[in-house]
């Protein structure tokens, strides 16, 4: 116990120095919504406060040029080989820059390898695809949205960009020909879109992980050239031969819609982190590793179809929800910045779709909602809830505000003079010399608090019994004097009492002024091998009787 526990505190001393001056070096997690009632500008507009209420960092947004009084163009439409003229899109680009966005911050315009009837060949058809994604980085930047999400699979048969046997030309060149000629457009499409914005987001429904089954051949060409996707990988090349560092893309690794266990998240991460380097040339690869993110995709409609659907998720002998937040919460956890919600049959907001069913998708799966928001930030989830007064706390005498209380067997146990409070015991290391103590008078709710004066490294401890896969939110206020700080770390034991799954201890900080109450609040979800849930207090980096910690308020609340 004591190396965890000492690793703990000297983390705390060392960054409890600085705190007031470190930067957020957290990676933010965020999931962005996808589906068939994505909104166009102009319904994005209308919709903008119902939406931001939905548990979403961003939304992909189809954008309609207007041609005339008749037609209209779609984005998604852009390998074709017709001219479009910026103009069109005015209405967009005004509906966009009227939205006041609050919540959505990572918003992305589609752009889709449709109708992909354009030959690689094909110098004029082709300059028409570049301006296409031009006036798409054009439309982003102009209207401060996130970047592009690029859809490359061909829904318009008989065409497939990608498909070397469905290249009109492919009696007369090679598919090492069309390999060049492929990287060769990627080239020019990054060339264009970077000029426009140099430092937009690709974010892809997939990338290079569509082809992994080609890596680890010393050359995949063969493969590729019966892939639907063969020609895929050389175009992807291209945008790193012509890509400013400034430009992130996201492999959104469409795969993912099946997973149902964390090992297929973290296979497919290394997948596309490490094997799908083997796509793009040498010289690209160090770009590769900087540049491209993982994604994955999270398909809602698996977690409602029946058993007899091919696309169906079952809930592992609990509910389908819980398994929706459990691999949400997974591939958050895995993926670098985004996770993305693709939903078909139900919706999140209004939509003319009609392939689309009246109900929501909180209506048809009902707490999917909540489960996208805990596993999208369970912090504050877990302070909604607790702010809510209607959780049980847990903690024993955790208001520190009497003499008695009982251990976690249900033994009743009282406080005695110059010790900690009851239902508290402590530990420090054996060079700390500090003084745990029941402080009657100094409590942010004046009924007393639990006190550590002149302690290197120590803490006080509380457990209770917990299940496996049960969500706990513990919450509690601290107040410092002098020097030193406070963590606080939640541990785990087994039903028997011996330590268990150290890797997934959690820390989390007490934060606010110093020389004031402040609050300290962490989600954990309990692990498999768990019986017991271990609350540790800690101090460190105090060194005379003058520096001392309070801490009061003490909640350990399941989540429902």
């Amino acid at each position: 116990m004591r190396r965890y526990i000492a690793s703990l505190l000297l983390f705390a001393l060392v960054a409890g120095a600085a705190a007031a001056d470190a930067p957020d070096m957290r990676r933010t997690k965020k999931l962005i919504a996808t589906g068939w009632d994505k909104p166009t500008a102009a319904r994005l507009r209308e919709n903008l406060e119902l939406m931001e209420q939905r548990p979403f960092d961003g939304v992909v947004i189809e954008i309609e040029g207007r041609v005339d009084a008749k037609k209209t163009c779609r984005m998604r439409a852009a390998f074709s080989g017709e001219p479009w003229r910026r103009e069109w899109f005015a209405d967009s680009v005004a509906d966009l820059k009227a939205c006041k966005f609050k919540r959505f911050t990572d918003n992305f315009i589609t752009v889709g390898a449709n109708p992909g009837n354009v030959d690689w060949f094909d110098d004029e058809g082709w300059r028409q695809i570049v301006e296409h994604w031009r006036i798409a980085a054009w439309l982003a930047r102009q209207t401060k949205l996130k970047g592009i999400l690029f859809d490359p699979e061909p829904y318009t048969p008989p065409h497939a960009q990608f498909r070397y046997a469905a290249q009109p030309q492919r009696d007369r060149h090679t598919f090492e020909e069309y390999c060049a000629k492929a990287r060769q457009r990627g080239a020019e499409v990054m060339h264009a879109v970077a000029e426009e914005y140099p430092n937009l987001t690709i974010f892809c429904y997939f990338m290079n992980v569509v082809n992994a089954t080609a890596t680890g051949a010393a050359d995949p060409r063969p493969l590729l050239a019966g892939s639907h996707y063969g020609l895929y990988v050389p175009f992807v090349d291209g945008w790193f031969d012509a890509a400013p560092t400034t430009v992130t893309l996201v492999d959104g690794c469409e795969m993912g819609y099946r997973f149902n266990s964390e090992r297929e998240y973290l296979e497919a991460a290394l997948k596309i982190k490490g094997d799908c380097q083997e796509l793009v040339a040498p010289e690209n690869r160090a770009q590769y590793r900087a540049q491209v993110q993982a994604s994955f995709g999270i398909y809602l409609d698996a977690y409602w179809n029946p058993p007899t659907s091919p696309w169906f998720i079952d809930g592992k002998g609990g509910s389908r929800v819980a398994r929706l937040g459990a691999n949400v919460t997974t591939a958050l956890r895995v993926a670098d910045e985004y996770v993305w919600v693709y939903g078909e049959k139900f919706r999140w907001w209004p939509t003319p779709n009609r392939g689309v069913k009246k109900e929501t998708w909180e209506e048809a799966l009902p707490g999917c909602e909540d489960a996208l928001r805990f596993a999208r930030d369970p912090i504050e989830c877990g302070r909604a809830k607790l702010a809510s007064g209607k959780l049980v706390n847990l903690a024993r005498n955790g208001d520190f505000g009497s003499e008695r209380s009982v251990t976690s067997d249900g033994a009743e146990v009282k406080w005695k003079e110059g010790r900690a409070p009851a239902g508290w015991s402590t530990w420090q290391t054996k060079d700390s010399h500090g003084v745990f103590t029941w402080d009657r008078e100094a409590g942010a709710a004046g009924k007393g608090s639990a006190r550590a004066a002149n302690v290197a490294e120590g803490c006080f401890i509380q457990s209770g019994a917990a299940k496996p896969d049960e969500r706990y939110a513990v919450a509690v206020v601290c107040r410092l004097q002098g020097r030193g700080d406070a963590r606080i770390r939640v541990r785990w034991q087994t039903p028997g009492g011996k330590w268990t799954a150290e890797e997934l201890d959690k820390v989390f900080v007490v934060s606010g002024p110093r020389g004031e109450w402040r609050e300290g609040l962490g989600v954990v979800t309990v692990p498999e091998t768990a019986g017991k849930l271990v609350v540790l207090l800690g101090v460190s980096g105090q060194q005379s009787a003058d520096d001392v910690a309070w801490f009061d308020d003490v909640r350990i609340s399941k989540l429902e």
